[in-house]
């Protein structure tokens, strides 16, 4: 890698921007419901989750707080772990392509296709924040090490 990106990628303000940018979807939704709380308890409704003002108080705290917790670098594995069982129980709840109709379909198909990608991106960010022992940095292929 050449110098000049390690430096820009190992500073802590590109890990803050990374990690408030991976986190986005989630804060941003769970500002968006706690500003306009009778909107996200009509959502919670709308998905059959009853009740409904219990659901968005939990669907908030842990869109913010793992989102939070991820931005901070603190109990990272906690916030990213919430954050990707919250993604994979919005597939069979909110995304259940498979009972829908084209174009529908597809377009909710697609969905969840990127919610299995974050879900990834939060394993990574997981993984990436539990500390290495040195024999595990020393096994990994050479090119993985630079």
């Amino acid at each position: 890698m050449p110098s000049f990106i390690q430096a820009i990628t190992s500073s802590a303000a590109f890990g803050y921007f990374a990690r408030t940018l991976l986190t986005y979807m989630f804060w941003a939704s769970g500002l968006a419901k706690l500003i306009d709380f009778n909107a996200g308890v009509a959502e919670m409704t709308h998905f059959g989750l009853e009740p409904a003002r219990l659901f968005n108080i939990a669907v908030i705290i842990t869109q913010l707080g793992g989102s939070a917790l991820i931005i901070a670098n603190r109990w990272t594995w906690l916030g990213a772990g919430a954050l990707a069982v919250f993604t994979a129980l919005t597939i069979p709840i909110a995304h259940t392509f498979w009972l829908m109709e084209e174009p529908m379909r597809t377009l909710e198909f697609y969905v969840v296709m990127e919610h299995i990608t974050v879900i990834g991106a939060l394993m990574v960010v997981a993984w990436k924040s539990a500390p290495q022992s040195q024999g595990e940095a020393s096994k990994a292929p050479a090119f993985a090490r630079s």
